[in-house]
């Protein structure tokens, strides 16, 4: 079995879900990209974050609508895609050895819209499993990568794993509206990150905390950031990174998405 390729998408605004644009274009063709289709998926949200690492380890996971203000349509959105109790195990065996802190969730969580926005574009039938885990909010930065780096044999086994943040986040900066210039600190902040990419200095990207270029304004609260972290960390030496999506939308969201290894 071929190799999966690991990405991060830059999920923004839920009403992508409603309303499709140039990001949702390009999550549309990113599964014929794929060297193969995958047998799950295994997902990784800025929008899950607990003590410890949980597990949706059920077999039809909810579509859990986790926003409000929104119109009444985006509610009604379902994306009733199978679960699979079997890759939560086989995840937790692979963490076991890292954190003994891990949950299985059979009832109370679901797949929130940093999954289903996303997933709903990628793979529109919802005939694929997938499984949602959680982003612990006691680890550092460097604890997070180390568990990526645990979870590298699910490529070889056809999972497909996809993280869904945002690099630059901060609602409190946002300015409204289709024509909205990006702030200066958010330009600064995504060129930095591009940059690091483009080097493979991604140790730079993982102590983003040690950097300048509008670090701090960027990510005022890490959750967003730490799924491309995960990605970060599921890459391997010899494989390339590809830029999938940029663009800095409402003044202070990034659009930036990336895979590692193979796509098409």
């Amino acid at each position: 079995m071929a190799r999966l390729p690991a990405i991060f998408l830059g999920h923004g605004s839920p009403m992508y879900a409603l309303e499709p644009n140039k990001y949702t274009e390009v999550w549309s063709q990113l599964s014929a990209r794929l060297p193969t289709q995958p047998t799950a998926i295994l997902a990784i949200s800025a929008h899950w974050v607990t003590r410890g690492i949980w597990l949706t380890a059920m077999e039809n996971p909810p579509t859990i609508h986790d926003f409000r203000g929104f119109p009444e349509d985006l509610f009604q959105i379902q994306y009733p895609v199978p679960g699979s109790i079997a890759l939560a195990e086989r995840v937790r065996d692979l963490l076991f050895s890292t954190t003994q802190h891990i949950t299985l969730e059979e009832s109370e969580w679901g797949l929130d819209h940093g999954t289903w926005s996303v997933l709903k574009y990628m793979f529109p039938q919802a005939d694929i499993p997938v499984v949602q885990m959680s982003l612990d909010a006691t680890l550092s930065e460097q604890d997070h990568l180390d568990l990526a780096e645990k979870l590298i044999p699910l490529r070889d086994e056809g999972i497909l794993i996809i993280s869904s943040g945002n690099v630059v986040h901060n609602l409190e900066q946002i300015t409204w509206g289709n024509h909205a210039l990006p702030a200066p600190w958010a330009i600064e902040f995504n060129n930095f990150f591009k940059a690091q990419l483009r080097l493979e200095t991604l140790d730079s990207l993982v102590h983003w905390k040690d950097a300048d270029h509008g670090a701090r304004l960027s990510i005022p609260t890490p959750e967003h950031y730490w799924p491309a972290i995960y990605t970060l960390g599921l890459k391997q030496n010899y494989e390339k990174i590809t830029l999938i999506t940029d663009g800095i939308e409402m003044s202070s969201i990034s659009m930036l998405s990336f895979a590692v290894g193979q796509l098409n």
